[in-house]
C-alpha cells in the first residue's frame, strides 16, 4: 500500500466538547495550559478526533491495555496514510495524514500541562512511545529489502513524518517559563528518543541543543530528563558532531564531556544517578562512572554496585587498583545497602567470571546454576592481590568473609586436605585464613563442626608452620648474600603464608597437651631467630601468649620464655665478632704466601680502610639487633598487664634493655627504648609519675614524629592512671601537661602532631580525666578555624567528639556553655584578619552548632528532673530543666554589656538569645536573673539592627512566660518600660527643615508604639503573644539615615 498525502485539511472553527467525550486530563485542558503553550485551533468535531481521543482517553486509565490500543490506533493511522486495498466507503476516507498528525499532537500537547505527580501523564507517555515504536516497525516491514538497502539516508516513512510532526510542536515548550511544561516536554523528547531506533537528522540538531540547554535548568526533574535523552544520542555520536565540536561554540562543543561535567557536579542526586545508568560504557568514560562509588548519595553508589557493574561485563578488564577501590568503598560504606550490593557482586558475579560459567540461556529456558569451583576461587582471590589486600586492615579478609556468608555451596564444597597444606600459595592459605575466620568468629558456634571437620589440628599444623618458617628464613639469608630480587618477590609471598599459619593458630583449641606442647616449643625457637620479619615476631609472641594462659603465674612464664628470646638474639652479636676474629686470622695466613709484598704504607692504609668498612657494617648490625631486641620486648608489653615490679623479668628487662636503649646516643634505638618505656610506665603508676617529665622534654625538643610519640604516651598514661593529673607530687605538672597540649592543637604546620594531640584529648575529656575549660574551648576554636580545614583527620575526629561530650553528661554540657562567649570572641577575631582568599564558616553556622550542643534536651541521659515513672512503672520524660541555656544567656548578654563591646560581635551574640531552650522548670532564681538583665539590655538599647532586637524582645517573652507559670514577676520596674524600647527625644526630634513624609512617619510610629506597650503588657500577665518591633526599628533606622 504505498503512501499517500492527504490534501484535504481539517476544520477550523471549534465546536464544544460534549461531556461524554473521553478527555484526557481536566487538568491539562486548554484553558488552563500556561500561555507560551500554543493550542491548535479546535475544528468542527469529526470522526477521526472522536477515534483518537477515544484511543487517548482509554490509555490513561491503566497501561494494562496499552498493547491493544496502540494496534487499533495503528488501523486508525494506516486508514488515513495509505490506500486501502479493498475500497470501501468510511467514514475515515475523507482524512489524510495530515489529519492525523494534527490530531494525534493535539492529543500529545494536552500531557504538557500534566504535573509531575499526576500518573495519567506517566501512562500516555509510555502510550505515546509504544506506539511511535509499533508504527516504525510496522512501516519497514512495508519497505522493499531492496530499496532500503540502496537508499543512501534514513527512508521516509509515515511514521517519521508523525514523530517529526510531534517533535516540532514539543521543542518550542522547552524554553517555557513554566517548570510543569519544560518537565513534560523534555520528558516526551527524551521518551521518543529511547523509544524508537532514529530520527530525521535535521531534529537531530534541533533536540541535542534543545537538551543541552535543558541541563542547566533549574529544576532538578528536568535535568534529570534532559540528561536521559542526551546519554541515548551521547552513544550515538558520529563524526559529523565531533567536526561541530571543533568549531568552537558552544551550542556544538563536546556532548559527552559536558555531560561528564553533570555527573561529576550536578547538585541533584537523581541527575548524577540518571547520567550513571545512561551514559555509554567506554574506556573515557568508565573512570567517571566508577568515581560514584564516592557519591553522597547512597542510592546513587548502590546504583554502580548493583546496576551498573554487572552490567559491564567481565570485572577482569579492569584495573588491580580500581578493584580494591571498588571493594574498599562498597563493603565499607556506611550505608547498609550498599554493603550488600557489593557482597552481593563479589560472591555471585566476579566468582562466575573467573569460572567462566556467566553464559545466557537459549530461549525462555533458564541457565543451569554453576558448580562450585575451587580453581576460580583461587583464581578470583589472585585477581584481588591478597598478598597485599589480605594484610591488617585490608580489604580482602571483609570480601572473604561476605563470600562465605553469601555461598553455603562453596562452604559445604571447600576441602582442606593434606595435599592442600603441602602446595600452600598466598591464595590457597589465604582462603584457608578467611574459612577458619568466618567458621570461629560466627555466633553461637554456628560453624563450630566445619572447622573440626575441614581444619587441621595443632600438630599437624605445628608441622606446617615449622616447614614454611624454616624456608621463609632460608630465603632471606641467601637474599642477604646474593641480593636477587626475584628471591625478594617469592620471600614476601612465603613471608605471607606464614603470616597466615600464625592467624589460624591464634583461633585453634590447645587443650591437647601434646599440640599445645609441640607449638610451644616451635614458637619459642621461632622467636629467637634473628632475621624473623617483625610482623611475624608480633604473630609469634601473641600466639605465645594465647598457649600460656591467662593467669598471673601464666604471665610470669611468658614473660621468662620471651627474655630468653631476647637474650638469644642479643648473643648474636657476639658470636659475629666471634666469627670475624677467625676470618681475619685466615686472611692474615694467606696474605703471608702471595708473590707480592706490599710496602708498610699501603698496608696501613689498606688495614685502615678495611676496619673502617667492619667497624661501619658492626656498628649497623648492632642497632638492628638491638632494634629486634626491643621490637620483641615492645610486644611482650603489650600483651600483659600485670603489675611491673610483681613480675621479676619485666623489672629484669626494664634495667638490663629499656632504660640503656633510652640513654643510647643512637636516635632509632632511642625513640624505640622510650615506646618501650611508655609501656612499662602503664604497667607502675609509681614509674610513671618520675618519667613524666622525660615525656614532656621529648615534645618539646624532638621532631615530629617523636613529639606524636610523646603524645600518645601521656595519653595512654593518663588514661591508666588519671590520680596522677589531681594528685601529683609536682603542684606544676598539671599545667605542663596542659601546656603540651596547647602546643599540640596549635601546631598548624605539623597537621600529624596537630592531629595526634586533637585525638589523645578528645579521648582524655570523654573519659573525664581532663575537665579543664581553656583546652576545650581550644578544641572547639579549632573545629571552626580556616586553618585547619586542610587536616581531615583533626576535623573528622572533632566532628565526632564535639557532639558526644555535650550530649553524654550533663556537666560536659555545662561546660560547653561557659566557654561559648569566649569562643566567639576568639572566631570573631580570626574573622577579622582573615585574608581575602581565605574563607571561613559563617557565625550563623558557628552559633546554631553552638546552641544545639548546650540544648538540655539533647542529653542522651537526662537529670531527675525530667526522667520519672508513672503508676504502671513505665518510663516517663518530662520537661527537661534549662538551667544551661538560662546560664549560657546570663553569659551571652553580661558580654554584650560591656562597654566597648563592638557591634559585629553583638549581632552573633544576640541573635543566639532567640534559639535558647527557655522552661518554667527552670530554677526560678536563674528565671529571674535573666529576665532582669534581657530587661536591662532592651533598656540600654544594645541591640545594633532589628534583628537583634527581635531576638532580645522573643527571649524576653519567653522569660516572661514562664515566670508567669512559676510565680509572679518581681515589680522592679514597669512592665511596659521593661518591654519595649522607649523612644527618646533626641531620637525622634526633627530639624524644622524637614520634609513632610518624615512627620507622616513619626506619627506611624507613634501608632506602632502604643501596639506594642499594649501587646506587651498582655504578656507579661500571662497571656501567649509574640511581641515584634520591627516595623519601629526599621522607620528609625530610616529616620537615623536621613537624619
Amino acid at each position: 500500500m504505498p503512501g499517500r498525502v492527504s490534501a484535504r485539511t481539517s476544520a477550523t472553527s471549534r465546536v464544544p466538547r460534549k461531556t461524554s467525550e473521553p478527555s484526557l486530563s481536566l487538568r491539562a485542558s486548554a484553558s488552563r495550559l500556561h500561555p507560551s503553550v500554543v493550542v491548535p485551533v479546535e475544528g468542527p468535531s469529526n470522526t477521526l478526533r472522536g477515534k483518537i481521543c477515544t484511543v487517548f482517553g482509554d490509555a490513561q486509565k491503566s497501561t494494562a491495555g496499552h498493547r491493544k490500543l496502540v494496534i487499533n490506533l495503528r488501523k486508525i493511522h494506516e486508514a488515513c496514510c495509505y490506500e486501502p486495498s479493498k475500497p470501501s466507503k468510511k467514514e475515515l476516507d475523507s482524512h489524510g495524514e495530515d489529519d492525523f498528525n494534527v490530531e494525534f499532537a493535539r492529543c500529545v500537547l494536552r500531557l504538557v500541562g500534566i504535573k509531575k505527580s499526576e500518573a495519567v501523564g506517566d501512562r500516555i507517555l509510555r502510550f505515546l512511545g509504544l506506539f511511535l515504536r509499533h508504527a516504525s516497525e510496522k512501516d519497514a516491514a512495508l519497505i522493499p529489502q531492496a530499496q532500503s538497502d540502496d537508499t543512501q539516508s534514513f527512508p521516509e516513512t509515515p511514521s517519521t513524518r508523525l514523530t517529526s510532526h510531534v517533535l516540532s510542536v514539543i521543542l518550542p515548550l522547552l524554553k517555557a517559563k513554566e517548570k510543569t511544561i519544560r518537565f513534560r516536554s523534555t520528558q516526551i523528547i527524551s521518551h521518543i528518543i529511547n523509544s524508537l531506533d532514529s530520527i530525521d537528522d535535521e531534529y537531530y540538531h534541533l533536540v541535542r541543543v534543545g537538551l543541552l540547554k535543558r541541563i542547566r535548568d533549574k529544576e532538578a526533574m528536568v535535568r534529570v530528563q534532559a540528561v536521559l535523552g542526551l546519554g541515548r544520542l551521547a552513544s550515538n555520536e558520529g563524526d559529523e558532531e565531533r567536526e561541530d565540536e571543533e568549531s568552537g561554540s558552544d551550542e556544538s562543543s563536546g556532548l559527552l564531556e559536558k555531560l561528564l561535567e553533570v555527573l561529576q557536579n550536578d547538585p541533584s542526586a537523581d541527575v548524577r544517578r540518571s547520567l550513571l545508568l545512561n551514559l555509554p560504557l567506554t574506556p573515557g568514560t568508565l573512570p567517571f562512572l566508577l568515581e560514584r562509588a564516592r557519591d553522597l548519595d547512597p542510592p546513587t553508589r548502590r546504583a554502580l554496585y548493583s546496576r551498573l557493574l554487572p552490567a559491564l561485563g567481565d570485572f577482569r578488564h579492569l584495573s588491580l587498583s580500581m578493584r580494591e577501590k571498588l571493594l574498599r568503598w562498597g563493603l565499607r560504606d556506611r550505608d547498609e545497602n550498599v554493603r550488600k550490593a557489593t557482597a552481593r557482586l563479589f560472591s555471585e558475579r566476579w566468582i562466575e567470571d573467573c569460572a567462566g560459567t556467566r553464559l545466557q540461556a537459549e530461549g525462555d529456558a533458564p541457565a543451569e546454576a554453576p558448580l562450585p569451583s575451587m580453581e576460580a576461587l583461587l583464581e578470583l582471590l589472585e585477581r584481588i592481590d591478597v598478598v597485599n589486600s589480605g594484610v591488617e586492615n585490608g580489604v580482602a579478609l571483609e570480601a572473604l568473609r561476605e563470600f562465605w556468608n553469601g555461598r553455603p555451596d562453596y562452604r559445604d564444597a571447600v576441602s582442606f586436605d593434606d595435599p592442600f597444606w603441602d602446595q600452600l600459595s598466598a591464595e590457597r592459605v589465604f582462603l584457608a585464613r578467611s574459612f577458619n575466620d568466618f567458621c570461629t568468629q560466627e555466633e553461637d558456634g554456628k560453624y563450630s563442626a566445619l572447622v573440626e571437620e575441614k581444619m587441621p589440628e595443632v600438630t599437624k599444623l605445628a608441622f606446617f608452620i615449622q616447614r614454611y618458617t624454616n624456608d621463609l628464613v632460608n630465603r632471606i639469608r641467601s637474599i642477604n648474600i646474593n641480593d636477587q630480587a626475584e628471591e625478594e618477590e617469592d620471600m614476601v609471598e612465603q613471608e605471607f603464608i606464614v603470616e597466615q599459619l600464625l592467624h589460624i593458630a591464634q583461633t585453634l583449641d590447645y587443650s591437647d597437651e601434646v599440640g599445645r606442647r609441640k607449638m610451644f616449643a616451635l614458637l619459642r625457637e621461632t622467636l629467637a631467630i634473628a632475621e624473623l620479619p617483625d610482623e611475624i615476631t608480633r604473630l609469634v609472641i601473641e600466639v605465645l601468649r594465647s598457649i600460656c594462659g591467662t593467669d598471673s603465674a601464666a604471665e610470669r612464664e611468658f614473660c621468662g620464655v620471651v627474655l630468653e628470646a631476647v637474650a638469644e638474639v642479643h648473643d648474636t652479636i657476639v658470636s659475629e665478632d666471634a666469627m670475624e676474629v677467625g676470618d681475619e686470622s685466615f686472611h692474615s695466613a694467606r696474605s703471608e704466601v702471595t708473590d707480592t709484598t706490599p710496602t708498610k704504607d699501603t698496608r696501613e692504609r689498606k688495614l685502615l680502610s678495611e676496619n673502617g668498612e667492619q667497624d661501619e657494617q658492626k656498628a649497623i648490625q648492632e642497632i638492628l639487633v638491638n632494634l629486634k631486641c626491643l621490637h620483641i620486648a615492645q610486644c611482650m608489653l603489650q600483651n600483659v598487664g600485670d603489675n611491673l615490679q610483681e613480675n621479676v623479668h619485666l623489672v629484669t628487662m626494664l634495667n638490663n634493655l629499656v632504660v640503656p636503649a633510652v640513654r643510647s646516643h643512637e636516635a632509632p634505638i632511642r625513640e624505640r627504648g622510650l615506646l618501650c618505656l611508655g609501656l612499662c610506665c602503664l604497667l607502675d603508676k609509681t614509674l610513671a609519675e618520675e618519667n613524666l617529665t622525660l615525656f614532656l622534654h621529648c615534645f618539646s625538643k624532638g621532631h615530629d614524629a617523636l613529639q606524636t610519640t610523646a603524645i600518645q604516651i601521656l595519653s595512654d598514661i593518663l588514661t591508666t592512671h588519671p590520680s596522677l593529673l589531681t594528685q601529683s607530687v609536682d603542684p606544676n605538672m598539671p599545667k605542663s601537661i596542659f601546656k603540651v597540649f596547647h602546643k599540640g592543637l596549635k601546631a598548624v604546620h605539623t597537621p600529624e602532631v596537630q592531629s595526634a594531640a586533637t585525638t589523645a584529648l578528645c579521648k582524655l575529656m570523654l573519659t573525664l580525666v581532663v575537665t579543664d575549660e581553656d583546652l576545650l574551648k581550644q578544641l572547639v576554636i579549632c573545629f571552626f578555624e580556616p586553618a585547619t580545614k586542610e587536616n581531615a583527620t583533626m576535623r573528622q575526629a572533632l566532628s565526632y567528639f564535639l557532639p558526644v561530650y555535650c550530649r553524654s553528661r550533663r556537666e560536659n554540657m555545662e561546660r560547653m556553655g561557659k566557654v561559648v562567649p569566649g569562643v566567639l570572641h576568639a572566631l570573631m577575631g580570626l574573622e577579622e584578619e582573615l585574608d581575602e582568599d581565605e574563607e571561613m564558616v559563617g557565625m550563623t553556622v558557628v552559633t546554631n552548632m553552638l546552641v544545639e550542643w548546650t540544648d538540655a534536651r539533647k542529653l542522651v541521659v537526662l537529670d531527675d528532673v525530667a526522667v520519672s515513672w508513672d503508676e504502671a512503672g513505665r518510663k516517663e520524660i518530662k520537661t527537661v530543666n534549662g538551667d544551661i541555656h538560662l546560664d549560657l544567656a546570663d553569659a551571652l548578654l553580661e558580654k554584650a554589656m560591656v562597654h566597648g563591646c563592638p557591634k559585629e560581635e553583638k549581632k552573633p551574640i544576640l541573635s543566639m538569645l532567640g534559639k535558647l531552650y527557655i522552661t518554667p522548670t527552670s530554677t526560678v532564681e536563674k528565671l529571674q536573673s535573666a529576665y532582669d538583665l534581657v530587661a536591662e539590655a532592651i533598656e540600654l538599647k544594645i541591640a545594633p539592627d532589628a534583628g537583634s532586637r527581635n531576638a532580645l524582645t522573643k527571649l524576653h517573652t519567653a522569660l516572661s512566660k514562664a515566670l508567669g507559670e512559676t510565680v509572679p514577676v518581681s515589680p522592679r520596674k514597669s512592665a511596659a518600660r521593661e518591654g519595649v524600647t522607649v523612644l527618646k527625644e533626641e531620637e525622634v526630634g526633627l530639624e524644622e527643615t524637614q520634609m513632610p513624609d518624615v512627620e507622616v512617619a513619626l506619627e506611624e510610629t507613634k501608632v506602632e508604639h502604643h501596639i506594642v506597650e499594649e501587646t506587651q503588657l498582655e504578656a507579661i500577665m500571662g497571656e501567649e503573644t509574640d511581641v515584634k518591633d520591627s516595623i519601629l526599628d526599621e522607620l528609625l533606622d530610616e529616620e537615623e539615615e536621613e537624619l
